[in-house]
């Protein structure tokens, strides 16, 4: 057993494959964003202004994953601190934070303790009133004369986990304010997030609006040529190689991020090989592993009354493997899972609107049959691979507390 670890421990020292596997990392900022031009140059003619102290309109990036949204902000971020003047009678202050982080911002408390953290101060993690913890935000960030940008990443899941007031909140603070001016950017995948919020909201936010198409497949083999070179050793992808991989994440609605990784990820499992190349076997095989892993990155993600509605499907389709499941038969399960574990209890419709997010999501298949005069039902199937059900099921367990 040790000769055959030493043996892989060797074959990993020499190496063949990777220059600098860095560079097709999701943290890696290239000093040059190609196929975003435009978008960068929109984003800094909206933000100049707070170079001069001046409070801008609220923006938002809108555009599938992986679009470069992420990427264009933090270039512009790091463009906007550089360029900030030390003898300004203001301070510029930009911080980011991702609304997708667990523990960090699935509460309206749990958001304005990282930000006064980011700012430099600091609340108990839990236990104050949520008004006193505004409170404390302001008095922090009204101490001196500054212009705050706050980049709130995902936003639309802060919406979805809590509520719209949030975001009302945040807007309405700079009339609470001597000292200091704030302006936001949200940054969302859900090209119709603004139209879904309450009309009382939306008009207060006052926004710019940024759109990032998805790359096409040209674009992507471009970005990946261009990592490629720097990342792997000379003559190691073989021919088709890039082409295919940026095929098949602009199937992905354009998803730079996901050609990024299936290029890295087909690079490691060549090197686990020993091959002496990447081939286009292990693209295919790379796609495989990401799609695993994407359906339990979700499922780890949802909100509890997500995964409350999922493990109810987990369970009725283990119960009846020979039955075909429908919409009702799932709804009466979450209410008994509901009342087992003492949380709330959505609406029937709300809860069709899980099924339907879950069937967009790949996870299960729903398909409407109809009943004559009975009018229509939705029969629902599961379709999360076997190879991962008892990971998903696992995962879903620890996190509503099931032993």
């Amino acid at each position: 057993m040790s000769l055959e670890i030493d043996e892989i421990f060797d074959s990993f020292d020499k190496n063949s494959i990777f220059k600098d596997k860095s560079l097709l990392q999701i943290n890696y900022k290239p000093e040059n964003i190609i196929h975003r031009t435009d978008q960068i140059k929109q984003l800094a003619s909206i933000l100049a202004p707070v170079l001069r102290g001046e409070q801008t309109s609220n923006l938002f990036l809108y555009g599938k994953t992986g679009t470069g949204k992420t990427l264009s902000i933090q270039y512009i971020k790091e463009e906007l601190l550089k360029r900030n003047k030390k003898e300004n009678d203001f301070e510029l202050r930009i911080e980011y934070l991702n609304c997708k982080l667990k523990k960090v911002s699935d509460t309206e408390y749990r958001i304005l303790a990282e930000l006064i953290k980011k700012l430099g101060g600091s609340v108990p993690a839990t236990g104050l009133p949520t008004q006193s913890v505004y409170s404390k935000f302001i008095e922090l960030i009204d101490e001196k004369k500054q212009l705050i940008v706050l980049i709130l990443d995902e936003i639309d899941q802060t919406v979805k986990k809590i509520s719209n007031d949030f975001l009302y909140n945040l807007t309405r603070l700079n009339s609470e304010l001597s000292q200091t001016k704030i302006c936001m950017v949200g940054i969302s995948n859900n090209l119709t997030f603004l139209d879904e919020l309450d009309p009382r909201v939306r008009s207060s936010l006052s926004e710019e609006e940024i759109v990032f198409p998805p790359y096409n497949a040209l674009q992507l083999q471009d970005i990946l040529n261009k990592r490629s070179e720097e990342a792997f050793k000379e003559g190691i992808l073989e021919k088709g190689v890039i082409a295919k991989c940026a095929a098949y994440a602009a199937r992905e609605h354009g998803d730079a991020r996901r050609a990024l990784d299936l290029l890295r990820i087909a690079g490691e499992l060549a090197e686990r090989d020993t091959s002496e190349n990447v081939s286009l076997k292990h693209i295919d095989e790379a796609n495989n592993k990401i799609e695993r892993d994407k359906i339990l990155d979700v499922i780890k993600t949802e909100p509890k009354q997500f995964q409350l509605v999922l493990y109810s499907i987990i369970k009725l389709s283990e119960k009846n493997k020979e039955n075909p499941m429908f919409t009702g038969d799932v709804y009466n399960f979450y209410q008994e899972v509901c009342k087992d574990l003492k949380s709330e209890i959505l609406t029937q419709r709300r809860v069709g609107d899980i099924i339907q997010e879950f069937d967009m999501l790949g996870i299960i298949n729903v398909r409407v049959i109809s009943k004559g005069r009975g009018g229509r039902m939705r029969e629902i199937k599961l379709v999360i691979p076997i190879n991962i059900l008892a990971k998903a099921k696992e995962i879903v367990e620890e996190s509503l507390g099931y032993n």
